[in-house]
């Protein structure tokens, strides 16, 4: 498998620390609110990447954290009154929901980083007592001078970083309020605050710096060198840069052999902000469309490139996915309970020219797009021998139409919608009442979520009528 390195700008033979096991570390959320549809695209897009290895035969070791102390969650929890502690609980909880909604499959680990302060404070202290660290007021900065291979990742030169910030750092100079020997050194401890949640230390009473966090997380429940670090192209910089060098800094090895980074997503082609109105959440999302549309959607772009959410295109992924469900259910009629071992060797040539092209798509940097289109070479071959193959073939054709699906986090056969006649009875009279109340969006969006879990809704003088599909 060959995997575009961003520390290298090339794709390169993977080859991991250990022969047949893997190791990636993937940057979580901040959880202080609901996961937005951005959050989801890394999600995955990595969670793909897992399967993919584990399809090739590799043990794969898969750690994604959550940041469950930052300024958001303070900020969050201040304004609701309790403690940050309660938010973060609550939004890593809504955000494992989630994610099982994507079928998105739980991390070998999910560290949280106010579990893991202690082998934070020892990393600070090992970067002091190597002179890549400094204390001042209670505040420890990383050096980031010491560390002369700063930039490689993001190919950023340390001299141009340093004129950026020449302006600032006169200015902070003049006032007396810049503690920095180097206006490029960033923070490893921060001091408390009144009000915020704080860890002994040291340096006296305070938090890890964020990059700290990754980089303590990473080591303990990978070891000193990552196979992959994966992320979202905007954490390049400053995120990933500063975690490199104290890692490397700290402990005298390389960081993490492969980086790769997945593109933007934006919204109707505009990025998404809360002040232009097309901030939206996983939950608000899947609320409107069924997440495995949602997942084939992410998928059909190469992760690297730029994807524009939009309904058009959201709709399309949809008609693309009824296509592999309806030929599913097609083979699934046809085997009639009988499997693909006595397929013919025709059907099973096919498969394996199937096969083949499927692993090359998704050997060359992960490319889903070209293995969504092997799907569809597939389901366009059990269409054109729905008449005339024998039972055994189409068990042949679903079993690996499954297989291949499954590496993609697909379902080719759709999960029952798992929904009681009770639960839809209730949804119905939600409908009704709202249209009694003139809120016609609420009205419409339980129709559209009932569509998508294949009830039928008509409305007629004796009232509303219903059934499955």
């Amino acid at each position: 498998m060959k995997i575009f390195n961003t520390l290298t700008r090339r794709k390169e033979e993977f080859k991991p620390v250990t022969p047949g096991k893997a190791g990636i570390y993937v940057c979580g959320p901040t959880v202080y609110d609901f996961i937005h549809i951005g959050n989801a695209r890394p999600m995955i897009v990595f969670d793909t990447l897992r399967r993919y290895l584990e399809y090739r035969g590799y043990e794969v070791n898969y750690v994604s954290n959550f940041t469950d102390v930052d300024d958001k969650i303070i900020r969050r929890a201040n304004e609701e009154g309790v403690d940050s502690l309660e938010i973060s609980e609550r939004y890593i909880k809504e955000c494992k929901q989630d994610m099982e909604a994507l079928n998105v499959r739980p991390a070998t680990t999910h560290p949280q980083a106010t579990k893991e302060i202690p082998d934070m404070i020892d990393m600070v202290k090992t970067l002091i007592e190597k002179g890549h660290a400094y204390c001042v007021n209670g505040t420890v900065y990383f050096r980031t001078r010491s560390f002369p291979d700063y930039g490689k990742l993001s190919h950023k030169n340390i001299d141009d970083l340093e004129s950026g910030h020449r302006d600032e750092a006169h200015q902070l100079k003049v006032s007396g309020e810049d503690e920095k020997e180097d206006p490029l050194d960033f923070v490893l401890w921060k001091p408390m605050k009144p009000g915020e949640p704080f860890w002994e230390s040291p340096w006296g009473k305070g938090r890890p710096g964020w990059h700290l966090e990754c980089s303590v997380m990473s080591k303990k429940y990978i070891g000193g060198t990552l196979d992959i670090h994966a992320g979202g192209e905007d954490l390049i910089f400053p995120h990933h840069e500063n975690e490199i060098a104290q890692s490397e800094a700290a402990n005298g090895t390389t960081f993490s052999n492969y980086w790769m980074h997945n593109g933007f997503l934006k919204i109707d082609n505009e990025k998404m902000s809360k002040s232009l109105g097309n901030f939206f959440t996983v939950r608000e999302i899947c609320e409107k469309y069924d997440p495995q549309v949602i997942r084939f959607f992410m998928l059909s772009a190469q992760y690297r490139s730029p994807l524009n959410f939009a309904d058009t295109l959201v709709e399309a992924a949809k008609n693309g996915l009824d296509r592999i469900h309806n030929a599913a259910r097609d083979l699934s009629d046809k085997a009639a309970g009988v499997d693909g071992t006595g397929a013919s060797a025709e059907t099973r040539e096919q498969l394996e020219s199937i096969i083949k092209r499927f692993d090359d798509a998704m050997d060359d940097d992960l490319n889903t797009a070209d293995a969504i289109s092997v799907l569809f070479e597939l389901v366009k071959y059990a269409n054109q021998t729905r008449e005339t193959a024998a039972p055994q073939d189409a068990a042949a054709m679903l079993d690996t139409l499954s297989t291949l699906a499954d590496v993609l986090g697909i379902h080719a056969l759709p999960e029952e919608d798992g929904m009681l006649d009770s639960d839809i009875e209730a949804l119905i009279e939600e409908r009704n009442a709202a249209r009694k109340e003139k809120n016609f969006a609420r009205a419409d969006e339980i129709r559209n979520l009932l569509e998508q879990k294949g009830i039928l809704l008509k409305d007629t003088r004796e009232g509303v009528k219903w059934q499955r599909i």
